[in-house]
């Protein structure tokens, strides 16, 4: 099924108002410190200077980061190595900011957009809006939650972690977004037994499969990207599984409530794998997504369920 995109003013205004609330599920109280043995790794901290609430981040060109405030939907842009980052795009209210992914070819940025069931496509060297879409329609009857978003060299992919389904938006040679297609998904990462399921997605094998995380199943799942079918990675347990990343057969895990990241090593055929490390810092509270810098990860402090939490910043740990 094929949905055209619509200008940012039908966009539906009170489901962003509580998306905090909505997010915070995943972590249903006061954050418990992870306490089983693992790997420290030295960290530094970079705070986003203004921002009420966070989740998601991508990389961009060379050192440079996007980071988005959750509950206003507002971009940031900062830098690893200068330390620093400042508000970037301020977006019309109603919107939100999930996961994102960077797409440095074409100087696009992809957004999900939560409870809104919307994802926004940001011009990065304009900073406006290129495009915003509603992926999927919302109602009380019918929540919706797009969490996070993978990129291929033909477009980007969603997840809905209300929903088994994903939504793929197309970019052609010029960089221009096209129409969503919606991809229904059949096998184990189709299952919704919770408040939070499908979460962090990422591409492996050059765009021909998909790997999704499941937070209610603390699980990762191949998607065939052609036909919806899943299976499971065996081997490997996830729980409070958020954002993943992979790169070659080596995939990060972030585990928001265990404020770790776990280091999975992938077979050949992506259909098995094992914990190799379990990355932790002392700064992290509740990381939810990561974004990869050659041996640095970039981690969000989303900080669900932390008391009078009322800063947010980036955590830098080493990827190995």
């Amino acid at each position: 099924m094929r949905r055209k995109f619509f200008d940012s003013g039908k966009a539906i205004r009170r489901a962003a108002l509580g998306i905090v609330a909505l997010a915070a599920l995943i972590v249903p109280g006061p954050v418990a410190f992870a306490g089983s043995p693992s790997t420290d790794h030295r960290s530094s901290v970079i705070e986003l200077p203004g921002a009420s609430s966070a989740e998601g981040i991508a990389a961009g060109k060379g050192t440079t980061f996007f980071a988005g405030d959750l509950a206003k939907g507002d971009i940031f842009r900062g830098d690893i190595h200068k330390g620093k980052a400042r508000l970037f795009i301020d977006v019309p209210d109603g919107r939100a900011a999930v996961g994102m992914k960077a797409d440095v070819r074409h100087d696009l940025l992809f957004v999900a957009g939560g409870a809104t069931g919307q994802a926004y496509v940001y011009d990065t060297g304009s900073r406006k809006t290129v495009a915003t879409y509603q992926l999927t329609e919302v109602s009380a009857q019918h929540p919706a939650f797009i969490n996070d978003v993978t990129l291929t060299r033909d477009g980007a992919w969603f997840t809905n972690s209300r929903k088994g389904e994903l939504y793929f938006i197309p970019v052609n040679h010029d960089g221009h977004p096209g129409d969503v297609e919606t991809l229904t998904l059949t096998g184990p990462a189709a299952a919704t037994p919770g408040d939070f399921n499908l979460n962090g997605i990422a591409a492996a094998d050059g765009g021909r499969t998909l790997i999704v995380a499941h937070s209610a199943d603390g699980a990762l799942y191949t998607v065939d990207p052609e036909t919806g079918a899943s299976a499971a990675i065996t081997g490997v347990s996830v729980p409070f599984v958020d954002g993943i990343l992979v790169k070659g057969n080596t995939l990060w895990a972030v585990q928001n409530q265990l404020n770790q990241i776990s280091r999975v090593r992938l077979d050949p055929g992506l259909d098995s794998g094992d914990v190799k490390d379990v990355i932790t810092s002392p700064e992290f509270q509740v990381p939810t997504t990561a974004a990869l810098f050659d041996d640095t990860l970039a981690a969000v402090n989303a900080k669900f369920g932390v008391p009078g939490a009322n800063k947010f910043e980036v955590v830098l740990v080493d990827a190995r």
